[in-house]
């Protein structure tokens, strides 16, 4: 089941594109944005993370850092990201517990074949580390926008 609004966001590990380990912790005390997509280097997660990179300097304004979050290798991680110039911070979940603990990782259904699979979603965290918004099944048009918005809400 997806987090909500109010939930406590899990501190989860992750490795950086780097490969280098880090947990949601590190932004603690802090609002930030973290957002769950399929798969690195498609046409639908490369539009939101290069939406999210424009938007970049409007977001660490203020002080509300980005994390992406997929289950590919930190190698695939560190190519997608150097292909597009992005300057979000891409996190692997490849065990993909960050998955499960935020309700991403869903059943989800092509052409009649059900398989599993990342529901892409956004969610704002407080300073104060509870979930301050959610968009579950996110359109990528215009959505690094909105969250910049909801972020200056804070």
């Amino acid at each position: 089941m997806m987090l909500e609004q109010g939930d406590s966001a899990p501190d989860v590990a992750l490795k950086d594109a780097d490969g280098a380990d880090f947990t949601l912790a590190r932004y603690r005390g802090k609002p930030a944005v973290v957002y769950f997509y399929p798969k690195a280097d498609t046409p639908g997660c490369t539009s939101e993370a290069k939406d999210f990179t424009e938007l970049g300097a409007d977001f660490s304004k203020l002080g509300v850092p980005i994390v992406g979050i997929s289950k590919d290798k930190p190698a695939k991680l560190r190519k997608f990201a150097d292909k597009y110039g992005l300057t979000v911070t891409l996190a692997s979940d490849e065990p993909g517990a960050a998955c499960e603990a935020f309700g991403t990782w869903v059943e989800k259904s092509l052409y009649g074949r059900k398989y599993m699979g990342i529901e892409r979603s956004t969610f704002l965290i407080g300073a104060d580390g509870r979930i301050a918004r959610v968009w579950p099944k996110v359109k990528v048009k215009g959505h690094a926008a909105e969250v910049l918005e909801a972020a200056k809400a804070l």
